[in-house]
């Protein structure tokens, strides 16, 4: 593929992937020009080590069939592949080895994600390596004063903010809603929805 792609990466423990999701990837792509977003569903989510989490494959067949209507977006399986917590660096050596070091790659994820930024693993090689788009909310401001801090130029110039349509809409409360025999038509697109109840996930 061509060196010059902007491609926005989307990662997350998609359990499950929601409307949400799929409209700040919409939202970032239009207003960064991005030519596509990979969805990477986490295999260990380092911070979610020893909750009750859907398999990798099951979270893995959601987030396609949710992004499937839309030829701008594609899914990758790399971090289902590698032993161990997914760690975002690693993710990125993968990607930067497969597409080619002159792709440019936009990690997107929200603002309060952001401004913990370093407590990342390796998270100054992370910097170096990718830019980061905060997609940020009413009520969730980026830290830029803190990050100029910590960050210096790098962070000025590789962390960037989009604002994003307002949906409030979690994977806990949609994982709850199943529990208790609640509707979640609307939250998740359709085909996932129908997967949800066809494996009797989240019951």
């Amino acid at each position: 593929m061509k060196g010059e792609e902007r491609i926005g990466i989307m990662g997350g423990t998609f359990d499950p992937i929601h409307t949400g999701h799929l409209l700040t990837a919409e939202a970032v792509r239009d207003a960064l020009r991005l030519d596509e977003i990979l969805f990477i569903p986490a295999a260990i989510p380092p911070h979610k080590q020893g909750r009750d989490i859907a398999s990798p494959e099951h979270r893995l067949h959601m987030t396609i069939l949710a992004t499937a209507s839309n030829p701008h977006f594609r899914v990758s399986d790399i971090e289902l592949h590698r032993q161990g917590p997914s760690y975002t660096v690693d993710t990125i050596d993968v990607l930067r080895a497969k597409r080619g070091g002159g792709t440019q790659f936009y990690f997107i994820t929200g603002a309060d994600a952001i401004n913990d930024l370093a407590t990342w693993h390796e998270v100054r090689t992370l910097l170096q390596k990718c830019h980061f788009v905060a997609a940020t909310r009413q009520g969730t401001p980026l830290a830029r004063s803190e990050l100029a801090r910590e960050f210096g130029a790098l962070g000025h110039e590789h962390i960037h903010e989009v604002p994003t349509p307002e949906l409030e809409i979690s994977s806990t409360e949609i994982r709850q809603r199943v529990q208790e025999g609640l509707s979640i038509r609307y939250m998740v697109p359709d085909a996932v929805a129908d997967y949800i109840y066809k494996e009797g996930l989240y019951r």
